[in-house]
C-alpha cells in the first residue's frame, strides 16, 4: 500500500467529503461516488462541537468556519413551562481554553460546502447508485445500479444510515423505534428576535424537549422538537410535516416557542431509531465511517461531529501504516469503536432523561440538574465534557 493506493468512498455527505479532505491532505487521493445528481444537503442546522472544530481546523477551514458559524453563548437547559433556567453550560468564553476549540453553530449546507473546497483533485463521481462491492484478490470492486464497477485498493463505505455497504458486509440490521420522532424547521428572521436567545436552548419537558439555535450568522434559527409517539414515523430527513402538527404536539409549552413555532414555513419530522454498537467496522478492504458504522440518536449533537472525527483517524491511520492496510484499519476501528460505541449509548441514555413523564419526575430530574449547576456547570446539563475534549488529530498508531 501506498500513497498511489486507489481509495473509492461510496456516499457524498459530510462524513464522505470530510474523509476525502483528511485524505488530501495526507497526500492520498480518492474518488467519491455519490447517488444525487449534485452535491448537496439538507435546510438543517448542526451543533458542530469543539471536538469536531479541532478536526476542521487541522484541516485548513478555521477562517471558513468564522464565516459560516455563529458563537452561542451557552448551552442553557430551560422548564419548559415557565422557562426556568435548569443550568447553564458558558461556551463562548470558554470553549477555547477548556477544549481547544471553539463551539459553532452552523447550516449543514455551509459545512458541507466549505468541506467539499478541500477536496481538492479528488475525482467525484454523481448519480452513482452503489448496489453493492465485492473482494477480488488484494482489490475490491465497487458495483453500480448501472452495471459499472469501479476496482480499488479500499473501500470507505460512507453511505449513511441505511448504508448499502453496511448491509453487504453485515447483512440487514434491524434498527428499533424508540417511540420519539423528530420535527425539524429553519426559521429566517431579518433580525435576531428579542423571544430566542444567543444560545443553544434545550427546553425539558413532559415526554419531549426542543432544542433552538441560530444559524447562518444569526439569520436563521434551528428547531429540533422531539416528541414520544405511539405512531410508527419514517426514518427520513425528507418526510413532510406542518406547522399546525408540530404546535399541537406542543401546546402548552412556553411563549417564546409557540411563538417561534408559529414563524415556521417548511416543517419535517422524521422517526428516530435505535441501533447497537458494532464489534466491527471492517472486512477485508472495505471499512465503514459516519453513520453507516454507527448511526446514533442525536440526543448529544454527535452525529456529524463522529464523522469528521472517524474520517481524520482513518486518514492518519492509514498514512501512518502507508504499507500494512490491515494493520491500518485495526488501529483505526481500535480508536474509533469504543469513543463512537460511547457516544451512541450515552445519547440512548439522554433520551431517557429528557423525556421523563409525571411532574414529579420532571421535578426530580429539574432539581438534579440545579444541583450539578452548582458543583460544576461544565460537567452538567448534558454532560458533554468528556465528549468535546477529545482530539482526534492526536491520534498516533503506537
Amino acid at each position: 500500500m501506498s500513497k498511489s493506493m486507489k481509495i473509492a468512498i461510496i456516499g457524498g455527505g459530510i462524513g464522505g467529503v470530510a474523509v476525502a479532505a483528511a485524505l488530501q491532505q495526507k497526500g492520498m487521493k480518492t474518488h467519491i461516488f455519490e447517488r444525487a445528481a449534485e452535491f448537496g444537503e439538507i435546510g438543517a442546522g448542526i451543533q458542530v462541537t469543539p471536538n469536531a472544530v479541532k478536526v476542521l481546523n487541522e484541516l485548513g477551514l478555521a477562517e471558513d468556519l468564522k464565516e459560516i458559524g455563529f458563537l452561542p453563548e451557552a448551552l442553557v437547559g430551560r422548564n419548559w413551562e415557565n422557562a426556568r433556567e435548569l443550568f447553564r453550560i458558558p461556551l463562548k468564553e470558554v470553549c477555547p481554553d477548556l477544549y481547544g476549540a471553539d463551539f459553532y453553530h452552523v447550516h449543514r449546507a455551509d459545512l458541507h460546502r466549505i468541506l467539499t473546497k478541500k477536496i481538492g483533485d479528488s475525482e467525484v463521481s454523481f448519480s452513482k447508485v452503489c448496489v453493492g462491492a465485492r473482494q477480488e484478490g488484494d482489490k475490491v470492486i465497487a458495483e453500480f445500479a448501472d452495471g459499472s464497477e469501479f476496482e480499488a485498493d479500499l473501500l470507505i463505505g460512507a453511505d449513511g444510515v441505511r448504508s448499502v455497504i453496511r448491509t453487504h458486509l453485515f447483512g440487514e440490521d434491524k434498527p428499533s423505534f424508540t417511540g420519539h420522532m423528530c420535527y425539524r424547521a429553519l426559521v429566517p428572521f431579518e433580525q435576531m428576535p428579542s423571544y430566542v436567545t444567543p444560545e443553544s436552548s434545550f427546553w425539558l419537558g413532559p415526554k419531549g424537549h426542543v432544542v433552538t439555535y441560530y444559524v447562518s450568522g444569526g439569520k436563521e434559527v434551528n428547531i429540533v422538537a422531539v416528541k414520544e409517539t405511539e405512531e410508527w414515523v419514517e426514518e427520513s430527513w425528507n418526510a413532510r410535516s406542518t406547522r399546525e402538527e408540530m404546535l399541537a404536539d406542543f401546546e402548552g409549552w412556553h411563549d417564546n416557542l409557540i411563538h417561534l413555532f408559529e414563524d415556521a414555513q417548511e416543517v419535517y419530522r422524521w422517526g428516530l431509531f435505535d441501533r447497537d454498537p458494532s464489534e466491527t467496522w471492517t472486512k477485508g478492504r472495505i471499512t465503514l465511517l459516519g453513520d453507516a458504522a454507527h448511526p446514533m440518536l442525536p440526543f448529544l449533537s454527535q452525529g456529524a461531529a463522529m464523522a469528521i472525527e472517524d474520517a481524520y483517524v482513518l486518514a492518519s491511520a492509514l498514512a501512518q501504516s502507508p504499507d500494512d492496510l490491515t494493520k491500518a484499519l485495526k488501529e483505526y476501528e481500535a480508536e474509533r469503536i469504543p469513543r463512537t460505541s460511547r457516544v451512541q449509548l450515552e445519547a440512548r441514555e439522554r433520551g431517557r432523561t429528557y423525556h421523563v413523564s409525571s411532574r414529579e419526575e420532571l421535578e426530580e430530574r429539574d432539581r438534579a440538574y440545579q444541583e450539578q449547576q452548582k458543583r460544576d456547570p461544565h460537567a452538567g446539563g448534558i454532560k458533554a465534557n468528556w465528549v468535546y475534549e477529545y482530539n482526534a488529530t492526536d491520534f498516533e498508531i503506537a
